[in-house]
């Protein structure tokens, strides 16, 4: 039966009136009328009939009440996308990727709000083992997470915060017992974070103009590593500003800023867009933006 038919008999059996029906559904009571005539012969029961001034239902019409009402919610939770949508009810499995600073910091926030909101709903992270957006190609990651670049044409992104970076040394390092200028900066030894091994950056770039340079005496492939190393060592290291504040000063660690101009790094998510109406990945999308953005960060 034509959808636009099963609509006009739920207005017509909450209204028992022809004017009042097409009121509801916006439309001419001649039009209405023509609708009732067609769901009468398809039902084989004429479903409203005259009392008086006004229209009262058939038996039949009152088993059908009820029945088209739930028939009609079904459709529109099919057709309308979210709707209907429960996090509750949620079971399925979120693979995001992102880097170790990152996750450090965002993951217990995540999780608090998983388990309150979405108690079936489990999460898995990723290293950024897969440059660029293939892997969200593929499938095989929902969400990635950090700073974005080199993504498939297709890919859907989002920017979350921007964050300004410091450098980190150990508490007693000699940098502090001065003002800390580029050139001091830059005499220091200064541990690189690179999966790739690179050793330079714009930090080095800024360096260079100002006819400086920096020895990078120590490449590492993560955030954790480098703050671990640059715990026990007189090495100096960077993180973001603001970010794990608690675990820099449990390790001994202090922040100081970068005495170079320097831009602030964009943190973004990315999709693939087949995922981008789906309301269980969108209503997961928002909840991890929260949790970055209530992390840290500036």
């Amino acid at each position: 039966m034509d959808l636009n038919l099963l609509r006009a008999l739920d207005a017509l059996l909450q209204e028992n009136s022809v004017t009042r029906a097409a009121e509801r559904l916006g439309t001419s009571p001649a039009a209405v009328s023509r609708m009732l005539a067609r769901l009468r012969r398809a039902v084989g029961d004429p479903l409203l009939v005259r009392a008086g001034q006004g229209m009262v239902p058939t038996p039949r019409a009152l088993e059908l009440r009820g029945e088209v009402g739930a028939l009609l919610r079904g459709c529109d939770n099919v057709l309308r996308p979210g709707a209907g949508f429960d996090a509750v009810h949620l079971q399925r499995t979120f693979t995001v990727q992102a880097t170790d600073v990152l996750l450090a910091g965002l993951a217990g926030t995540l999780v608090d709000r998983m388990r309150a909101q979405a108690p079936h709903v489990d999460v898995v992270f990723l290293p950024e083992t897969v440059e660029g957006g293939p892997a969200l190609r593929q499938g095989l990651v929902d969400v990635e997470l950090g700073s974005l670049g080199h993504l498939d044409p297709e890919i859907r992104t989002r920017e979350l915060l921007r964050m300004n970076v410091v450098a980190v040394a150990r508490g007693g390092h000699p940098l502090f017992d001065a003002e800390i200028d580029a050139r001091r900066f830059a005499a220091a030894d200064h541990i690189g974070i690179s999966r790739r091994g690179k050793r330079q950056g714009p930090i080095d770039s800024a360096l260079a103009a100002l006819g400086l340079r920096r020895r990078t005496a120590v490449v590492v492939p993560s955030h954790t590593s480098a703050m671990l190393l640059a715990r026990d060592t007189d090495l100096v290291a960077l993180t973001p500003d603001g970010w794990l504040q608690n675990t820099i000063a449990a390790l001994g660690l202090r922040t100081f800023p970068i005495p170079l101009d320097l831009q602030p790094i964009a943190i973004g998510m990315a999709w693939h867009p087949r995922n981008s109406a789906d309301p269980g990945h969108r209503w997961f999308r928002d909840h991890l933006a929260a949790a970055v953005v209530g992390s840290g960060g500036c």
